[in-house]
């Protein structure tokens, strides 16, 4: 007997398609659930809102270094000594969420030697009213480090969002068993009267807030600046960069012959300075200092592949320079379990 296919094909789907009251029934039933549930049928998922804790984690030798995310910052062209046109169309080519300017970073470094347990800077802190800032302190917690922990707090210059942090909210010291060191010549400067009396009435907050972040620590007999560049403690030095401030300092670890340059504020804005190391930063105390200074440390770093830490450098803003043809550009780190 042959076998039809199409025509059993068409019985078989006649069976399944239910008659014209079953569709008009189902018809109804749809629409009133979707009247009662109107969720069921177009649902979308709720977003959260928020973001993973700001903190990135590597080895440096026997060093563990944890970078600490304090916010973002805008950095508007106008605060670069360049032509401003040219400046934007590079800070472009970075695809900012706020054209035309640059999306910044703030973040300070968490390294335990094993020994010691070292902040480089504090972020701008609690107290700041810039949206988005002041968050290392809950982000070091997130690490799981305590800010009680911490030995010692090193400074690489006294602007606010370098030092606001070392204060709580209520102006007493975030890191109560910490001693807080800089160089002299940086504490010196933004410590005097007279120095804050010369200065230009818009400096006159930064004074104020240096004073500010100081004052707990120095009643404490806990702010004790450096001179020289002796260790500060085992495998940790300052390195002087002047120029972006009086006594701007990075600070160089060193472990099992591996090396990690805090370099401060020597690079703002990385899509312009890298490649353009020679454009001033407006607020440096000394420009062409300041420039001479990123000029002759990206040659050395250029050769030696030492990790940076970079304040303001996009985050985990830690990574290596890479010189091609005589030209700067950066490397980050990757993602990766330490």
């Amino acid at each position: 007997m042959r076998f039809d296919s199409s025509r059993s094909a068409e019985r078989h789907a006649g069976a399944r398609q239910p008659g014209r009251p079953a569709r008009r029934l189902a018809l109804v039933l749809c629409v009133a659930l979707s009247l009662v549930l109107p969720c069921a049928a177009r649902a979308a998922a709720p977003k959260p809102g928020f973001q993973v804790a700001g903190f990135f984690r590597m080895q440096v030798g026997d060093f563990e270094v944890t970078s600490l995310f304090d916010g973002p910052i805008s950095i508007p062209p106008s605060w670069l000594k360049s032509d401003a046109e040219q400046v934007s169309e590079l800070i472009a080519q970075d695809f900012p969420s706020r054209p035309p300017n640059f999306d910044g970073t703030v973040a300070g470094f968490l390294v335990n030697t094993g020994s010691r347990l070292i902040l480089v800077d504090a972020g701008i802190g609690q107290t700041s009213s810039f949206p988005g800032l002041g968050r290392l302190m809950g982000n070091l917690r997130a690490s799981g480090y305590r800010p009680e922990q911490v030995d010692l707090v090193l400074i690489t210059h006294m602007h606010f969002d370098h030092i606001g942090g070392l204060l709580t909210r209520e102006g007493r010291r975030a890191f109560p068993n910490a001693v807080v060191r800089m160089a002299v010549a940086e504490s010196d400067y933004w410590l005097s009267p007279l120095e804050a009396a010369k200065a230009p009435k818009e400096s006159q907050a930064s004074f104020q807030k240096a004073r500010q972040a100081a004052a707990p620590y120095l009643a404490a007999g806990r702010w004790k600046p450096f001179s020289g560049t002796d260790e500060l403690a085992p495998g940790v030095r300052p390195y002087p960069l002047v120029g972006h401030t009086p006594g701007h300092s990075g600070y160089e670890f060193v472990s099992r012959g591996q090396r990690l340059l805090a370099w401060g504020d020597t690079v703002h804005v990385a899509p312009v300075q890298f490649g353009h190391p020679d454009v001033g930063f407006g607020f440096d105390v000394d420009s062409q200092q300041a420039i001479d200074q990123r000029l002759r440390l990206f040659a050395q770093l250029a050769d030696d592949q030492a990790v940076v830490a970079g304040a303001h450098l996009g985050f985990p803003s830690l990574g290596r320079l890479r010189v091609r043809n005589g030209e700067y550009s950066w490397v980050p780190v990757r993602y990766a379990v330490p």
